[in-house]
């Protein structure tokens, strides 16, 4: 299912607020693991709520470990650097 114009707007919104509330960690590494995050919803029937939960998800990450994301695949699980 394509996204519109909108949902990507929402998601590049959502990877300048994280990379500002986060400012120590790479925005590269932000930016990859909110676009990840947004793959994982591509088959998503309902949208309107995606930006929402992509937020939502990596603000998790980011707030409770510093991330390493790694590989190519954009459905692979961004790792915790420190557990």
């Amino acid at each position: 299912m394509m996204r519109d114009d909108n949902e990507s707007v929402q998601i590049d919104q959502t990877i300048e607020r994280l990379i500002a509330q986060f400012p120590t960690e790479s925005p590269a590494e932000i930016e990859l693991l909110v676009r990840r995050i947004h793959a994982r919803f591509a088959d998503a029937r309902v949208r309107d709520f995606v930006p929402l939960l992509v937020e939502k998800a990596a603000r998790q990450v980011v707030g409770l470990y510093p991330i390493e994301v790694t590989g190519e695949d954009p459905h692979s699980t961004p790792t915790m650097a420190t557990i």
